[in-house]
């Protein structure tokens, strides 16, 4: 016998359905009888007879229909939703997540309008919102937002200033350490078989230097050993060499760029040298990041260096490629973070 779907009822009549079926079983009609009576499946049939004896007479009203707490959100209800994932993390707001996904947004709607949501609708939310899921940037806790405002609001417009009556040129700098068993980047495989890559047992590396300007000039230099004051120096030196012009250098706070060696040499070199430091913990205001991105994406993680010299030429020839190409290094300075300094 075809049962019908009783879903499609109006509340009354399911009310009424379920009632009377309850009401044969308890007069001692078998389940599988009534089921076929009344045109319904077993599981619906042994819910109501659990809710029935469970809850009584009462257990077998009907309902209001869709999700309990209601329909959509308040508009008040969205807007601080909203505030929320824009503002803080869940750990933030005591929430047992690391980043925003539907469960977490969930657990906080939860919690502060007393409402519950399925994920799929969490997830209509936030398309709706305008949130897309993202891998997230790191930020170090320590990092002085004060601090960063006054350099992007007094400090680089001062220095910006300066160089252009002393017509300086201004370079941002830094260093970054690479390593032959760095990979990135996916590669093409059958389903659930993953692809291998061969690579030496041995680790190796190098470290390079670097300077960019928002004209698309690139100066860098390659070497292995520890990065300090000796190497620093060396580089400072080539660089003055390689212009005419005044170098005003901004750096991180790395102890190397501080280093009583190193403020001698600059201090000697005044005329042709400045230096200056970012607010600490703030990698993400130098453009020259993006340059350690892009080397360290495609002249390592993309290809497979068979030993230490080869990581280096690597290194090099990707460098020097980039250094006959200013359009790329202008590019890096078109990112939200930088662009401050295009």
């Amino acid at each position: 016998m075809r049962k019908n779907d009783g879903r499609k009822l109006p509340p009354v009549a399911q009310e009424a359905l379920r009632r009377r079926a309850v009401e044969a079983i308890e007069g001692g009609m078998k389940q599988a009888e009534a089921a076929a009576t009344f045109g319904i499946s077993r599981s619906a049939l042994n819910n109501w007879l659990r809710d029935y004896r469970h809850g009584g007479g009462e257990a077998l009203h009907s309902r209001k229909r869709g999700p309990k707490g209601g329909g959509a959100l308040e508009p008040w209800q969205a807007a601080q939703t909203v505030r929320a994932l824009t503002g803080r993390c869940p750990d933030q707001l005591k929430l047992p997540f690391a980043l925003w996904t539907r469960e977490a947004v969930a657990m906080l709607i939860e919690r502060r309008f007393g409402v519950r949501r399925s994920l799929w609708t969490v997830g209509r939310y936030l398309k709706g919102w305008g949130f897309t899921p993202q891998k997230p940037t790191r930020r170090a806790l320590e990092r002085d937002p004060a601090a960063v405002r006054s350099w992007l609001e007094k400090q680089y417009p001062a220095i910006r200033s300066q160089a252009k009556q002393e017509g300086a040129e201004i370079h941002w700098g830094d260093e970054m350490g690479l390593r032959s068993d760095h990979q990135s980047g996916t590669s093409y495989g059958r389903r659930g078989q993953t692809p291998v890559i061969p690579c030496p047992g041995q680790r190796f590396g190098c470290n390079m230097i670097s300077t960019v300007t928002n004209r698309g000039t690139l100066r860098f230099m390659v070497f292995t050993g520890k990065f300090n004051a000796g190497v620093l120096i060396r580089f400072l030196g080539r660089l003055l060499r390689s212009t005419r012009r005044k170098v005003f250098l901004i750096v991180d706070g790395h102890p190397t760029h501080k280093a009583r060696k190193v403020e001698r040499w600059v201090a000697e070199h005044a005329r042709r040298l400045r230096l200056f430091y970012l607010p600490a913990y703030s990698p993400e205001l130098n453009p020259d990041e993006f340059l350690n991105n892009d080397v360290k994406s495609n002249a390592v993680g993309r290809r497979r260096a068979g030993t230490a010299r080869e990581l280096v030429d690597n290194v090099r020839g990707y460098l020097r490629s980039t250094q006959r190409q200013p359009a790329i290094v202008r590019s890096y300075f078109r990112a939200k973070s930088v662009r401050y300094a295009a």
